[in-house]
């Protein structure tokens, strides 16, 4: 069975080493240690936490890490809605930017006219962030 170091399940988990250890020493993710006195956690633990967590969205409060650069904070000003597709439009200061993104990824950021968001752009895609 695959095991990951602290730090590797905190990469995996979007969240520093140090969250990761204060799980950890809470026991909400199990660990053991192996020869070299090193804490791991079984891959199935992480996965199993990985889920609770993203279901409570109990993460830190920390910006995610992205390699998206070009963030453009705003206010939601249109959303429309398709069976499968969505179009978000976002006023950031002087620029509106529109992405469209799938009907449930709209649902589970609870995005709605009126709301903050970052619009975060690379290349040809927009990506939205709640903030």
């Amino acid at each position: 069975m695959q095991s990951y170091t602290i730090g590797q399940a905190a990469r995996l988990l979007g969240v520093s080493p140090d969250t990761a250890r204060r799980w950890a020493d809470a026991g909400r993710v199990a660990t053991h240690r192996d020869e070299a006195g090193r804490r791991l956690v079984d891959g199935k633990d992480l996965a199993a936490f990985s889920v609770e967590l993203a279901g409570t969205g109990g993460g830190d409060e920390e910006a995610p890490y992205t390699s998206v650069r070009n963030a453009f904070p705003g206010i939601v000003t249109a959303i429309k809605l398709g069976d499968v597709a969505a179009q978000v439009e976002i006023q950031a200061g002087p620029h509106r930017l529109v992405s469209l993104l799938t009907r449930e990824a709209v649902e589970e950021l609870g995005l709605e006219v009126g709301m903050e968001a970052t619009a975060r752009v690379k290349s040809t895609n927009v990506h939205i962030d709640r903030v």
